[in-house]
């Protein structure tokens, strides 16, 4: 049995799928019940519960050889860290609880400083409780920037006709599909041939800047001249707050992009063929254009 938490998330339901095909038994958890269903159908037990229950947690974990953890990114949150601290806390008692042998968590590229790089900040805290954990074998994902996270840029690209953020133009960022992510992760729990804690960086095909990417993207949408605009902090912690942001996490966001233009967050060991994933952002785009 292996438990992948986040199942109707980006990686979490890709993993699922994934351990499914190999004919593995996986309980798939969720906040909710319904969105949950189809993998139901597909053969997985599912559960729905509060990510922040440690009791529902160690219930969800006990018996599996493996568990996918992984701090929901959630972009209404009042006090992010907090909110972050508390489910980190409650999914590593759980684990420490549930006797869980072998874990699979997703971090970030920059998760090794412990302050100035906004919400990666708490996967920072969260790597530090994981490497905590006794008797347990930890393999910590740190990934780089998400693909996906282009799909919240469509309405303003839309709205706006230019894509912006505050990151500068020239800066150059790893960039990864979460299926990439995915089917690192699924193979690892099925393997489960490490020991202790291991950190292994999945940066993507290639670093990519906001203007490259831009660029890429506009070429697909039919908007060949689409242009990225550097925005100034205040202004993309105004722009995400219209998209939907709490201030907190748009604060941290434009602390994020700071980072970012200091070259501060980055890989530490530097490119090598394990850390290179083969989506490319042109493959990408075809989904984000459909939408």
């Amino acid at each position: 049995m292996i438990t992948v938490m986040g199942a109707t998330g980006h990686t979490g339901k890709r993993i699922t799928e994934l351990l499914l095909q190999a004919g593995e038994q996986v309980r798939a958890l969720g906040r909710s019940e319904s969105k949950l269903a189809g993998l139901a159908r597909a053969g997985a037990q599912v559960l729905a519960g509060d990510p922040t229950d440690a009791a529902f947690l160690t219930k969800a974990f006990r018996g599996a050889d493996a568990v996918y953890t992984l701090l929901p990114y959630e972009v209404q949150t009042i006090d992010y860290h907090a909110a972050q601290k508390a489910q980190g806390e409650a999914i590593v008692k759980a684990l420490h609880d549930s006797g869980t042998r072998h874990v699979v968590a997703l971090s970030s590229v920059g998760a090794d400083l412990p302050s100035g790089t906004g919400p990666i900040v708490s996967l920072h805290a969260q790597e530090a409780r994981l490497r905590g954990l006794e008797g347990a074998n930890v393999l910590i994902l740190r990934a780089g920037a998400l693909f996906e996270n282009f799909y919240g840029a469509l309405g303003f690209i839309k709205e706006q006709g230019i894509n912006g953020d505050a990151v500068a133009a020239d800066v150059a960022i790893p960039m990864i599909a979460t299926r990439d992510i995915a089917e690192v992760a699924a193979k690892a729990l099925r393997d489960r041939n490490w020991s202790g804690v291991v950190v292994r960086e999945l940066l993507g095909p290639r670093d990519l800047t906001y203007a490259e990417a831009t660029r890429i993207l506009g070429a697909r949408l039919g908007k060949p001249d689409l242009a990225y605009v550097q925005l100034s902090y205040t202004e993309l912690v105004e722009a995400l707050q219209q998209a939907g942001f709490s201030e907190n996490l748009a604060s941290l966001s434009a602390e994020l992009a700071q980072a970012f233009n200091e070259r501060r967050v980055k890989s530490r060991e530097g490119r090598k063929p394990e850390s290179t994933t083969p989506t490319r952002f042109e493959d990408f785009v075809e989904e984000l254009a459909s939408v």
